[in-house]
Formats: structure tokens, sequence, C-alpha cells
């Protein structure tokens, strides 16, 4: 095996990302705080084509040294919207038929590896069909607002089986992301 040099990747420019197809998927930042979390969402929303990301609250927006630090460049392909608070793209989000998952722990969760029959259930059920599918991914310390988990139609859970409860919001980011993309991406 030989690792393939940038070139042999044939990756996108941001003009080709820009008209390409997009994952009918959403992240919506909930005042997160480190701007290396930013970064990462927006360079994991890069890789998998992801429609935009939503920053909400204190979650700092681009052109920003330190979101750019981990987002590679990331921020200027994947499109974003600032929102003053969650409860407002929550609200556009719906308007515009869109499915809306907190990502919590919560009562009566969808765990993560539901999420590919659920996803497919909806898809066949026109009387449940949306125009795409938001995460909302919470504050570090306390997570996604209880009146925005309140506002959403569901939420998902990543199992966990260690002594932690938490993972990292950019941890938590590639691997709810890579779940939606093993559902919607064909190649």
């Amino acid at each position: 095996m030989r690792k393939l040099r940038t070139i042999e990747m044939h990756r996108l420019s941001v003009e080709q990302f820009k008209e390409a197809h997009k994952l009918p998927l959403i992240v919506v930042l909930d005042d997160v705080r480190s701007l290396y979390n930013v970064g990462s969402v927006f360079r994991c929303g890069d890789a998998f084509r992801v429609e935009g990301v939503y920053l909400c609250g204190i979650t700092a927006c681009p052109p920003n040294v330190e979101i750019h630090k981990t987002a590679l460049g990331g921020e200027d392909s994947v499109d974003w919207r600032y929102f003053e608070n969650t409860e407002d793209a929550v609200r556009e989000l719906h308007d515009k038929g869109f499915f809306v998952w907190s990502v919590e722990q919560v009562e009566h969760s969808t765990k993560l590896q539901n999420i590919q029959s659920v996803l497919s259930q909806m898809s066949t059920d026109d009387a449940h069909a949306h125009e795409g599918y938001a995460i909302i991914l919470g504050n570090e310390v306390k997570g996604v607002k209880q009146t925005v988990v309140d506002m959403s139609d569901g939420c998902l859970e990543i199992p966990q089986f260690g002594t932690k409860h938490s993972l990292n919001v950019s941890t938590t980011a590639g691997i709810v992301i890579w779940e939606f993309a093993k559902a919607f991406l064909t190649e």
C-alpha cells in the first residue's frame, strides 16, 4: 500500500463544493464556546458535504483564526448562518420542513444505532416526508438547552459504555454526521 498524495485524491474546489449535491443535513451549534470545536464541525461538514451549519448564541463565527486552525478552509466551503438564539433557528428549520433532532441524553431518546431504520421509515412514508434533517449540538458543559430540546422533533443519543457521560462536541458531530452520510450518500 502507498499513501495517496493530495493531488491524487481529486478533491472538490470550493466552487465545485458549492455546486455539488449536499447531504440533507444542517448542523446547529447551540452556544458552543470552543472555537476549535466550531472549526472541527466545519471540517467534518465539509468532509461529508452537509447542507450547512447554523451558529447560535455565543458560538463564534468565521472569519476567525482559531476556527480556521481546525476547519482548514471548511468554513469557506460549508454554508453557514448566525442566529442570536437557537430557538429562532429551530423555528426556521421547522418552517422549511426540516425534522430537527437534539443530540442529547433524554428520556425516550432514539439510540444512534437505530437512526438508519428511522430514516428509512421516514423516507418511505409520505406523511412524514421532510425537506431535510437538522441535528443540534450543545454547549460543552450544559449540553443542548432544555427549551431547544422541547422544540425538537426528537433526540438522538450516542450509547456510551465507559465511565464518562459525554463526548466532545466535535467527536459527537463526526459520529452523528457519519451516520447520516451512510444513509444518504451513494458514493
